[in-house]
């Protein structure tokens, strides 16, 4: 059974399953970070999450059917996958980049992505929402042949960090 939440307003619908000060960095991290492991997600942490946190929502996720989790034997590592109400996300994290971008500090290298998915726009999205689709639910992208939007963000990144 669905928990029915605080109110029916779709907004605070979404609050109640992403509206903390780390679950959003979580799905950041599986999403543009392509970390599936808990231990990418713990030593990637740009924000330094703790452990006890980042279990906790990575439970929190999986309940509320943003990611799945792998079934693992003893010995293995569980891989987490967005599933897709967490891919359509990407609009909303671009969205949320895009602001940051314009009222908030940032620093060089950790705000590149976020103007490039704002110069891109639904396009781009579209492009890397396929593309995750492809990687996390095994869905084939439209145009295989066609470069990456992954490909594009990992570049303009990996520049930024350079000139750093």
């Amino acid at each position: 059974m669905r928990d029915e939440g605080r109110s029916g307003c779709p907004i605070n619908a979404t609050i109640e399953v992403i509206g903390d000060r780390w679950t959003l960095l979580v799905l950041r991290d599986v999403m543009f970070g392509n970390r599936r492991h808990f231990r990418e997600l713990l030593a990637g942490s740009e924000e330094g999450i703790a452990s006890n946190i980042l279990s906790d929502r990575l439970k929190r996720l999986v309940a509320a059917g943003l990611l799945s989790r792998e079934d693992t034997r003893p010995g293995q590592k569980a891989e987490y996958r967005l599933t897709e109400p967490a891919i359509q996300l990407v609009p909303i994290m671009a969205q949320l980049g895009a602001w940051g971008l314009r009222h908030r500090p940032t620093t060089k290298h950790l705000r590149v992505r976020a103007e490039l998915l704002e110069e891109g726009g639904p396009q781009l999205w579209a492009e890397f929402m396929d593309e995750l689709r492809e990687s996390h639910l095994g869905i084939p992208r439209h145009d295989p042949d066609a470069p990456t939007a992954t490909d594009r963000l990992a570049r303009a990144y990996a520049a930024a960090v350079a000139e750093v």
